[in-house]
């Protein structure tokens, strides 16, 4: 995955081949903010610039920025699952929920 990350917010990065430009758009919010750049250099000042004036904008309207996720996440599982999670948990000497964070953050990252 190509991505950038800044002040809590991620942007997805594609490749323009057509304009021969990369291509960013903050991810995780329903507002749109897309900007681009012809380096890695230009785009990463670009992104920059973008979370910066969005931010701006919605403390300049009173209107609250979009917050990209809040880290709080309700999830069903089987309880045939949910009890597997917690023996691998306590193995492991961690709480459930500090192990089901390590777990899906290492699967986010492939």
């Amino acid at each position: 995955m190509n991505a950038m990350t800044y002040r809590g917010y991620a942007a997805r990065i594609e490749y323009d081949p057509e304009d021969r430009i990369f291509v960013g758009r903050l991810a995780g919010i329903k507002d749109i903010a897309v900007f681009h750049g012809t380096t890695v250099d230009e785009l990463e000042t670009a992104f920059h610039e973008t979370v910066d004036h969005y931010l701006e904008v919605s403390e300049r309207t009173g209107r609250p920025a979009q917050k990209p996720y809040s880290g709080r996440l309700l999830l069903r599982v089987e309880p045939e699952t949910h009890a597997a999670m917690a023996v691998a948990a306590e193995l492991s000497g961690a709480s459930l929920n500090q192990w089901a964070a390590k777990v899906l953050k290492d699967a986010a990252r492939t």
